[in-house]
């Protein structure tokens, strides 16, 4: 496999002839199929892997918390790398999170659940909710009626629609250099936002129904009422109990360190490590030529193959992103455990034809790619003024 933005390239099947790929409409041979792919002996988890992965991640990273505050005080100049290393960690550990929401980090539900809900703490967000919407984007990737990839793009229509300023506004909003402050909003202000809303809400619903049924048990309350803000109680537990504990944990380090102290830290790092886990998402799904496709006529393995990049990193950053670059196969089959993905695309590597791999050098790039052409049924670049 090469760095690089590559063309699409169409894959088919010739019958009775061994999984390699082309297009359907050539005679004599069939469009490629998930079946096609050599899957299922990639999904056995291993809790073995998986804790010693915990152990790798978790334990360095406070080892560099406990580096972090000492230099404070004794060696300001080493802070810089430190500090580095601790985005680099924290940014494995949601990629560890993201596995977890997936059930395939853990043999068990009950582990992953466990081991989510101690990365959520640890990256600031609460595991489940966003687990949940994380596998509506699996569902519908390439389906951009339904789904708006992970800059909520519109379309060409409507981008030609807006003012000059709310072009210039749309355009900014997805600029790379977004990616630190909205990383730092995404990770610590917005889950706090999100509770206060969904408390409010709860609020507002009790007041309601007990007036029209004064009866009512604070159980029956809270059984009743519907957020937006989560699709079932056990994401609202969540939600409530990852807050309580990332708070209660920043009062807990600003006693211990000061506030300052520990917000000086704390900060740069979240937004550092918020900024990696936005640009790879991108990059994977925003890209020259990505399928866009209008829900009628949506192909799912298209979506897959045409709808997600494989990013070509060094070693030593596919072990902190936990392999997420071997995207497509991924995608295929999210219940791939990390530690199997580079196995598994390895295997498939005949029928990735299609999948767009790109590299560094080529990040950039992908950022231009904020318009999705219905018409085209691919995303494409933004006119600037």
């Amino acid at each position: 496999m090469t760095n690089g933005l590559l063309p699409s390239q169409s894959l088919t099947l010739a019958p009775g002839a061994p999984s390699s790929g082309g297009d359907p409409g050539v005679p004599g041979r069939r469009a490629l199929q998930r079946r096609d792919f050599v899957l299922r002996p990639f999904l056995d988890s291993s809790d073995r892997i998986a804790l010693w992965q915990l152990a790798n991640t978790l334990i360095p990273y406070g080892l560099l918390w406990a580096m972090a505050i000492w230099c404070q005080g004794h060696a300001p100049l080493l802070l810089p790398p430190v500090i580095a290393l601790l985005v680099l960690f924290l940014a494995r550990c949601f990629a560890l999170m993201h596995d977890t929401g997936h059930g395939s980090l853990f043999r068990r539900p009950a582990a992953n659940r466990i081991a989510g809900f101690l990365f959520g703490i640890v990256c600031g967000l609460p595991q489940l909710p966003w687990s949940r919407g994380h596998a509506f984007h699996h569902r519908h990737n390439g389906n951009w009626e339904l789904y708006q990839g992970p800059a909520s793009l519109i379309s060409t229509d409507a981008y030609r629609s807006l003012s000059p300023p709310r072009q210039r506004l749309y355009r900014w909003l997805r600029h790379p250099l977004m990616l630190a402050p909205g990383g730092l909003f995404y990770l610590v202000i917005k889950p706090r936002l999100t509770l206060l809303a969904a408390l409010a809400g709860m609020a507002s619903h009790a007041v309601s129904s007990l007036q029209r049924s004064p009866q009512m048990s604070m159980g029956e309350v809270i059984a009743t009422y519907r957020s937006p803000h989560w699709h079932s109680l056990e994401e609202g537990l969540d939600l409530i109990l990852n807050n309580l504990a990332v708070v209660g944990l920043w009062l807990l380090m600003g006693f211990a360190v000061g506030p300052g102290h520990f917000w000086m830290l704390y900060a740069p790092v979240m937004a550092g490590s918020a900024a990696i886990f936005l640009c790879i998402f991108f990059v994977q799904h925003n890209f020259p030529d990505a399928y866009a496709h209008r829900t009628s006529g949506w192909d799912p393995l298209t979506g897959n193959l045409e709808g997600t990049s494989d990013l070509h990193l060094p070693p030593v950053l596919n072990w902190f992103s936990a392999d997420i670059g071997c995207h497509a196969i991924h995608h295929l089959c999210a219940a791939i455990p990390n530690y199997r993905l580079r196995a598994s695309q390895r295997r498939n590597a005949h029928l990735l034809g299609r999948v767009t791999r790109i590299g560094l050098a080529d990040l950039s790039r992908c950022f231009a790619y904020i318009l999705w052409d219905p018409e085209r049924s691919r995303l494409t670049t933004a006119p600037v003024d």
